[in-house]
């Protein structure tokens, strides 16, 4: 988002010592928040020298390491699908860091933040030190099961095009299981703020697969009546995952933005379909997609987006 903050009048103050590091991130962090909820900040030279990071480690899924947009992120693990186009490496050239990590991995679950999740690939919790400041995270998808999910939605689709029958067939459970992820999602948090408790942590959500009703059947293989039940499901897991982050202090950036699903024009989609028509993964985000919550991140972090 621009900026509109005007320069500060006020006379610098000499020699004025140097805050805490827990007062500097308390003020990163409510600058942060500011950003986010759109307010009008004052003294932007203050504010510019708070939004300054140095050592930024972004942790994720493949809707954080966007397989098959191109180009691939030269030296990373092919498993990964790791593209040098996601949010995270866009976000971190806007932002200027001064060294940048990026351990994001398709496929990825939280068990993988902890644990190598293929043989030769570090956790992504050990690219985190005492001197990270800046830290993103977008992990849930996949230990919900989303992608296996829609899977089943589309097979049922074709017993009823124009009923629900992948409402009917889970039922309560996939409310269950986004209430059952709440431990794991808050110990990812927990366990960032004691390994880099000096870092500011962004929570990073998913961007919107389908629309709020009706969809695309056929093109799109989820019946009528279960894209909204579906877009509900979506959205309570991001409404969860702003609700634990938020509890260790991270800032939720909400990317759910209506229009850029994948019934959406191929010009205008950030997710694409199962069949994609711009460079991505099925089911995944791509170029536009990364650069739309690359502004989100960025901006909501005091740095100016195209």
């Amino acid at each position: 988002m621009p900026r509109t903050d005007t320069p500060s009048t006020s006379p610098r103050v000499p020699f004025t010592p140097e805050p805490p590091a827990k007062t500097r991130r308390s003020r990163k962090v409510a600058l942060v928040a500011a950003a986010v909820l759109g307010l009008s900040l004052v003294a932007a030279p203050a504010a510019a020298e708070e939004a300054a990071f140095d050592h930024y480690v972004a942790l994720g899924d493949s809707f954080t390491s966007g397989p098959l947009i191109p180009p691939y992120a030269p030296g990373s693990d092919p498993r990964c699908l790791r593209s040098s186009a996601n949010y995270a490496q866009l976000a971190a050239d806007r932002l200027g860091v001064s060294a940048f990590t990026d351990v994001s991995c398709s496929g990825a679950v939280t068990a993988d933040f902890y644990e190598s999740q293929h043989s030769g690939v570090a956790p992504q919790f050990d690219a985190l030190t005492p001197d990270t400041d800046l830290v993103t995270v977008g992990i849930g998808g996949n230990d919900f099961g989303f992608i296996d999910v829609l899977t089943t939605c589309a097979k049922r689709s074709l017993e009823n095009p124009l009923g629900n029958p992948c409402q009917r067939y889970y039922g309560d459970e996939l409310d269950r299981r986004v209430e059952d992820l709440r431990d794991e999602i808050s110990g990812v948090y927990g366990e960032i703020a004691t390994r880099s408790p000096g870092a500011t942590v962004v929570a990073v959500g998913y961007l919107q697969i389908l629309p709020e009703r009706n969809g695309c059947w056929p093109r799109e293989p989820i019946a009528r009546g279960d894209v909204a039940f579906l877009d509900g499901v979506q959205t309570a897991l991001n409404r969860m995952i702003a609700e634990e982050s938020a509890a260790h202090g991270a800032v939720f950036v909400d990317v759910l933005e209506r229009g850029h699903d994948i019934c959406a024009p191929a010009a205008s989609r950030w997710v694409e379909g199962i069949v994609p028509a711009n460079s991505a993964a099925p089911v995944h985000p791509n170029a536009a997609g990364m650069a739309a919550v690359a502004d989100r991140v960025s901006g909501a972090l005091g740095a100016p987006t195209p």
